[in-house]
């Protein structure tokens, strides 16, 4: 019998389907993907300020409030330590989209490109370095902080997830805004107002956004673990 043959077989007879991922629970593996998927696309949606109402506010708010409500999740099915990784590991998406956009834009332009887009093109991806540097550091403190607020919340009262993930959010939007905002533009703008029109709707978003997504990828979460274990 040939080595991967053999393999199989002696996984079949420890009850261990070859397909089943090893060491990591599905729920995890699956919102790993997609949580490193929606890391860089924050800054590129950033690029387009959209108004909700009265409320003005950058469209990256949406990929990164889902990226808060799932390292919530996360660390509500898998714990603290869990959902720390998994913040830090969004640094290699988010760092990678930043040299790959650099390197595209070093490139020559084709002439024949669609004329607006060519226009376009480097207002949308190419973002100064101060910006990038901002929403890499405002990255990493908000959304640690949001999951060490959540699970802090956690010892506590050890319920309500949802509303443990409004907390973290608010408060840690409001630290990913002060940092953001001074980065980028602090002696570039006046940036007081353009702070608190920032904070007030990432806070009116975080209430109404942020509990929706949890008892999603929650819910979600269990359904793949316990399709893991039937396996």
């Amino acid at each position: 019998m040939r080595c991967g043959q053999k393999q199989v077989a002696t996984a079949r007879m420890d009850g261990n389907s070859p397909t089943k991922l090893s060491g990591i629970p599905r729920s995890l593996f699956v919102f790993a993907i997609f949580y490193g998927g929606m890391v860089p696309l924050g800054g590129f949606l950033g690029a387009k300020q959209v108004a909700l109402g009265p409320l003005a506010v950058e469209a990256g708010i949406f990929p990164f409030l889902t990226l808060i409500a799932v390292s919530s999740g996360v660390a509500q099915l898998h714990g603290r330590e869990v959902a720390n990784k998994l913040v830090a590991y969004g640094f290699v998406p988010l760092l990678v989209a930043i040299g790959l956009a650099y390197f595209v834009l070093q490139l020559p332009t084709d002439p024949g490109m669609y004329p607006p887009a060519k226009d376009a093109f480097p207002i949308i991806v190419g973002q100064s370095g101060r910006m990038m540097a901002a929403g890499v550091i405002a990255y990493g403190v908000s959304v640690s902080l949001n999951v060490w607020i959540f699970a802090r919340l956690a010892d506590a009262s050890g319920r309500f997830a949802e509303v443990r993930g409004i907390v973290a959010a608010m408060l840690s939007q409001i630290v990913d805004t002060l940092i953001f905002i001074t980065v980028s533009f602090y002696g570039v703008r006046p940036i007081w107002d353009l702070m608190l029109g920032q904070m007030l709707a990432k806070i009116v978003l975080s209430a109404v956004v942020v509990p929706l997504v949890i008892a999603l990828v929650v819910r979600i979460g269990k359904r793949l673990d316990a399709k893991e274990v039937q396996a």
